[in-house]
């Protein structure tokens, strides 16, 4: 029978000393990482380290390459059809993320998946599509990834990713010991950073995507109820999800709950949207063939 590691299996742990200063080091990194350099749409307190210029001139250069290396579909259909969802959503913007310079890549490839770079670069795979029953749960996923972006989540985790990683050595040097004892330290301590800092923190940014992405969808005419459905046909999709506590996605249940409590500030927009006269209609969904196994 396999045994759990205990603290006494790190040598360089045992002392009330190295606990002490262990605690001391997290406290500080707690209070570091909670300062605020920003706000998010939601009113979270950000921790901003990185510049928005860099990481934009990143996801141009990558995006770039995607569209150099992947098979972009050239059916027409689909290639309106998300088109359409994601101009809707786009048009919501306001401010310096509507002034991005905004550009899709559909890709032919059965993976469900989409995700946006920062810099306002908008990728979704065909597969994605075999999920999504209609524009509204294509935009819910739009609204989502978009969201990130303007929520500026990737400088926020690539600023988290410098802090903590400072904060990672800074502890494993205190701790002392043979070079073991050492590797074996840093080895707890950074685990304790993943589930402890880290995926915890991405959680927040995904049920955080999940609110400012349904009001998105609510404000250019999409049903916002159509987000619960896609997550439902999500979960249908990826069975033996690993638990939430060591997932950066919020689990489905949680996901679905939060939607729901949502409904009444976007069921307003929705609302607000129609009356207004937005209607997107995108078309029926293209066909989307399963690959051949």
């Amino acid at each position: 029978m396999k045994q759990t590691p205990s603290l006494q299996s790190f040598p360089s742990l045992r002392s009330l000393r190295s606990f002490r200063l262990i605690a001391a080091g997290l406290i500080a990194a707690s209070l570091v990482l909670a300062t605020a350099c920003a706000t998010s749409p939601t009113g979270r307190s950000q921790l901003i380290l990185k510049s928005d210029e860099e990481l934009q001139a990143q996801g141009e250069a990558a995006f770039t390459q995607l569209r150099a290396e992947m098979p972009l579909t050239t059916d027409r259909t689909t290639i309106d059809f998300v088109a359409c969802v994601a101009n809707a959503i786009v048009g919501q913007l306001e401010g310096e993320m509507a002034a991005l310079n905004w550009e899709l890549a559909v890709v032919e490839r059965p993976e469900v998946n989409a995700f946006v770079l920062p810099g306002g670069k908008i990728t979704v795979f065909t597969g994605l599509l075999k999920v999504t029953e209609n524009d509204d749960q294509l935009a819910a996923v739009m609204g989502h990834e978009v969201a990130h972006v303007t929520a500026r989540h990737p400088n926020e985790r690539a600023s988290r990713a410098v802090a903590t990683g400072y904060t990672v050595g800074f502890l494993s040097a205190i701790v002392g010991g043979t070079p073991m004892a050492n590797r074996s330290a840093s080895t707890a301590i950074q685990m304790a950073a993943q589930l402890g800092i880290t995926l915890p923190f991405t959680r927040t940014q995904e049920r955080e995507a999940d609110i400012v992405g349904i009001e998105y969808m609510a404000r250019a005419g999409f049903d916002p109820r159509e987000s619960v459905a896609l997550w439902k046909n999500m979960r249908a999709e990826n069975k033996g999800e690993p638990p939430e506590f060591l997932s950066t996605h919020p689990s489905s249940e949680d996901r679905i709950d939060k939607l729901v409590a949502h409904y009444p500030v976007a069921l307003k927009l929705y609302n607000e949207a129609r009356a207004a006269g937005k209607a997107p209609d995108c078309g029926p969904k293209p066909v989307i063939e399963k690959p051949e196994s």
